[in-house]
C-alpha cells in the first residue's frame, strides 16, 4: 500500500523555466554561452550554494561582473522562471488532496526558491515540503531521498515518487521507492 505520493517540482508541477533570454540580457551576454554556464553551475546552487556564489560563478565563466545588487535581481527574475505552473496538475494535487492523500514534495531547488514557494498557495497541498538547498544534498543522491523517508516517517516501499529526470526516479528506486517518470497527468493517474 502507498501511503505517501511524494512529487518533484521543476518540469512537473511547473513548467521549464522561461526566464533564461531575461537572465542573460540582465547579465548582458549571449543567450547560449548563459544557457550553458546556468545549468553547468545550477548543482551547487541546488545543494545549498548562495544566490551570490551561483550568479558569480556564472558571470566569472562569461566575463560578467556580478555585485550583490545585480544578484537580487537575477534570483528575483530566476525565481519567477520557475513560477509557471501546469493547470492539469495543480487540480491532480487538489483532486489528491481533498482525497486524503498524504503529499510530498521534493525538489532539487536553492534556498531562496524554497522560501518563495513555501509562501504559495499550492504548497499548501504538501504536508511535507523538502528541498536540497536547505539541506545540501541532492536528487539523485540516496542520502537526500532517505532524508525524506525520515521526516515522512515511512517505509520506502510505502512511497511513490514522480519525477520528469530518469537518473532521480533511478536513485529513489535504489533506495526502495515505488518511482516512476513524469510524463503527464495521465501517466500520473494510471500509476496511482
Amino acid at each position: 500500500m502507498t501511503n505517501w505520493i511524494v512529487f518533484d517540482y521543476g518540469e512537473v508541477i511547473c513548467g521549464r523555466t522561461t526566464a533564461l533570454p531575461e537572465l542573460a540580457a540582465t547579465m548582458g551576454v549571449d543567450l547560449a554561452d548563459f544557457e550553458l554556464h546556468y545549468w553547468a553551475h545550477r548543482e551547487a546552487y541546488d545543494r545549498g550554494g548562495s544566490d551570490l556564489a551561483y550568479w558569480s560563478a556564472i558571470g566569472a565563466a562569461l566575463g560578467a561582473h556580478v555585485d550583490p545588487s545585480t544578484s537580487d535581481a537575477l534570483t528575483e527574475i530566476d525565481v519567477r522562471g520557475w513560477s509557471r505552473l501546469e493547470p492539469a496538475v495543480l487540480d491532480l494535487l487538489a483532486t489528491l488532496n481533498e482525497a486524503g492523500a498524504a503529499l510530498a514534495l521534493l525538489s532539487n531547488a536553492p534556498v531562496s526558491f524554497a522560501r518563495f514557494a513555501e509562501r504559495q498557495e499550492w504548497a499548501g497541498h504538501f504536508r511535507v515540503r523538502l528541498f536540497s538547498g536547505d539541506v545540501r544534498v541532492a536528487k539523485p543522491d540516496p542520502e537526500i531521498f532517505r532524508l525524506l523517508l525520515t521526516r515522512l516517517g515511512a517505509r520506502a516501499q510505502d512511497c511513490l515518487f514522480f519525477d520528469d529526470r530518469q537518473s532521480n526516479v533511478d536513485g529513489a528506486r535504489a533506495v526502495g521507492l515505488r518511482a516512476h517518470r513524469w510524463l503527464g497527468v495521465e501517466t500520473a493517474r494510471a500509476a496511482l
